[in-house]
């Protein structure tokens, strides 16, 4: 049956292109961080029975690779495609965080509407604002979903009431203002018209998006497809991923690239695949309106169009945000350089960051006076941590100097980029977070109860938000949670008082020894544990007081042989601070690296010897 499904199949797309196109729906699924996008996309695939009922395939699928599943996040936009009542859906799963907007801005030229999850108690959040806004520009039909329904305290009807205002606000035509909108709770498996009524499945949801997203609008001509994400394969190289405009393509077929500046190359597409459940399937031909990857064509880059051989037209490039936030990345020249990583060297870091670049739209990497030191410039601290956490657990050693947000100069007047925060944290706590905000220039725009939490929005300078997450955590023990998105560019507010304690520094290259922690531990915190080794210069702990302060802790106990009181005190040594690569990043000062190996993250100072400190004071 599956032989002769696939064999009329083939026939039906080279008879039929028109009815073809109108049995497929290209949508993207887009939500704030956390709101329920990739469990949604699980339940979807289990509905259309894209698994055997044996298969055991878990939760958050398309979360694959170890970085999204440790943080729980999506990093990189997935396509999956599905089959429901005759309808072919490929559905477009993004990232919720701002600093991964490169992703989103790049996907949705492939979508014909949004499905738009807001959770049930939340409501719409900044990063739901912020997708949602580049989907109405691009013009797509929003579908709703509320999601998360069967919370405690949540009000669907009330958000239902916010997405519509937001929308509004953000600039909405009418017919998008007039979406659909399901009911339900995506990881309980159901979906409904009214929320107070459960129903079996999600079907609700999937018929909605049939009705409500159109099919792709295709015009007459020749091909034309644009060039929205990429994928390599060490059999074939790189793949060229996108959603073809017009025309029909076909295996073997002559085509130009038509590159960002207007430059055409001729090349010859070798293979093509569309999309089916997680893989791909080869196909000889494409239609439009269809998501396909084309394999055999060289020297493509996203934003880039695949046109007709003779008569090439270009489609227009993905516009992208500028970056906000740079960091200096540096090879690692510590003492203890080479021992964990196989690429250490400046040539190793610079086709690691060329390759980057090409899938990653929203990143650029800057030349410096040295030959081995980078400009890497990004869309927050977390867009580029896990840039350089893969690189580390990828072999690489390398240093990264403090974050520093980008400061333009606009019609004479020094600015720096602004974002709008939104703290969540427990009702009694909210004055000290109004506190801490404050010091560090941010303006309270609200302030909104909700149960026994409040929600609090800033708006708030980038340099600001550097270090802020760290402060909130310790001050409303772990409660608060944290997001924000860049609103744009005003006037530089002033200075942003650092980080108010100095650091403990290594005196001596050796082991730590538990003796002198115990001796040192009136001094300040240590960031390092008994019998570690350690460097002179390394930055081994925290001051109690504003200055640096260099310590001995290689010093061991003097053996004599006459017996003093005292002498056999058990070394009480509380636990070591470790940091995660964000907090290291953003706790570091303008005089300090963070060495990144595969096994470990070390804070250093940038001249590691005293002398050289004193000499060139940073």
């Amino acid at each position: 049956m599956f032989e002769s499904f696939l064999y009329e199949n083939k026939v039906y797309i080279c008879t039929h292109k028109k009815s073809q196109m109108e049995s497929i729906r290209n949508i993207a699924i887009i939500a704030h961080v956390d709101h329920g996008k990739t469990t949604l996309v699980d339940k979807i695939m289990y509905h259309c029975q894209l698994f055997r009922d044996n298969e055991n395939t878990g939760d958050l699928i398309l979360d694959n690779n170890d970085l999204e599943r440790e943080r729980g996040i999506t990093i990189t936009s997935k396509n999956v495609s599905v089959e429901y009542k005759g309808t072919k859906i490929n559905i477009i799963d993004t990232p919720g965080h701002a600093d991964f907007g490169g992703e989103v801005e790049r996907v949705l030229n492939m979508a014909d509407g949004v499905c738009l999850l807001v959770d049930a108690f939340e409501g719409p959040m900044p990063q739901t604002r912020f997708v949602l806004q580049k989907a109405i520009d691009l013009g797509l039909k929003p579908c709703v979903v509320i999601n998360k329904v069967d919370k405690e305290n949540c009000t669907p009807e009330e958000v239902h009431e916010k997405v519509f205002d937001l929308m509004f606000e953000l600039g909405a035509q009418e017919w998008q203002l007039d979406f659909p909108t399901v009911y339900g709770s995506a990881k309980n498996n159901w979906m409904s018209d009214d929320w107070k009524v459960q129903t079996e499945n999600i079907e609700p949801l999937l018929d909605m998006v049939i009705e409500n997203v159109p099919a792709p609008k295709v015009s007459e001509g020749t091909p034309q497809m644009l060039i929205t994400s990429l994928d390599f394969s060490s059999f074939t190289g790189r793949i060229a991923i996108g959603r073809l405009e017009r025309g029909v393509l076909n295996e073997g077929m002559p085509i130009s690239l038509v590159k960002r500046d207007g430059k055409v190359i001729k090349s010859r597409i070798k293979e093509l695949h569309t999309f089916e459940g997680l893989g791909r399937k080869k196909v000889d031909e494409v239609v439009a309106g269809d998501i396909c990857a084309i394999i055999g064509i060289e020297g493509f880059e996203i934003g880039d169009t695949i046109a007709d051989f003779e008569n090439p037209e270009a489609l227009q490039t993905i516009a992208i945000d500028e970056p906000t936030m740079s960091m200096l990345f540096t090879i690692n020249d510590s003492p203890f350089f080479g021992k964990e990583g196989k690429f250490v060297t400046s040539r190793h870091i610079r086709e690691r960051l060329t390759k980057e670049l090409e899938k990653n739209l929203a990143m650029k990497v800057g030349e410096t006076d040295s030959a081995d030191k980078f400009m890497v410039f990004g869309r927050g601290v977390l867009h580029l941590s896990v840039l350089i956490e893969t690189m580390r657990r990828e072999g690489y050693e390398l240093q990264i100097g403090q974050p520093q947000v980008i400061i333009k100069e606009i019609d004479g007047v020094k600015c720096e980029p602004v974002e709008e925060l939104t703290i969540d944290l427990p009702e009694n706590l909210s004055g000290r977070a109004v506190e801490f905000v404050s010091i560090r220039k941010g303006e309270m725009l609200s302030m909104e109860g909700k149960g026994e939490r409040m929600i609090v929005k800033f708006n708030i300078p980038s340099r600001g938000i550097i270090g802020l997450r760290n402060q909130l955590l310790t001050a409303t023990a772990g409660e608060a949670i944290m997001s924000h998105r860049f609103i744009g560019y005003e006037p530089f507010k002033g200075e942003i008082p650092g980080r108010n304690n100095g650091s403990l520094i290594s005196m001596e290259n050796g082991k730590a020894i538990p003796y002198s922690i115990d001796k040192l531990q009136d001094r300040g915190k240590f960031f390092v544990d008994p019998n570690e080794d350690i460097y002179e210069g390394q930055v081994i702990g925290e001051n109690t007081r504003s200055d640096d302060m260099t310590v001995n802790v290689t010093k061991t106990k003097k053996l004599s042989n006459v017996r003093s009181s005292g002498a056999d005190d058990k070394a009480r040594i509380i636990p070591a601070i470790k940091f995660s690569l964000e907090e290291a990043l953003e706790y570091i000062q303008k005089d300090e690296y963070v060495e990144v190996t595969p096994k470990s993250l070390r804070l250093r100072k940038i001249y590691l010897s005293e002398t050289d400190r004193k000499r060139y004071k940073i």
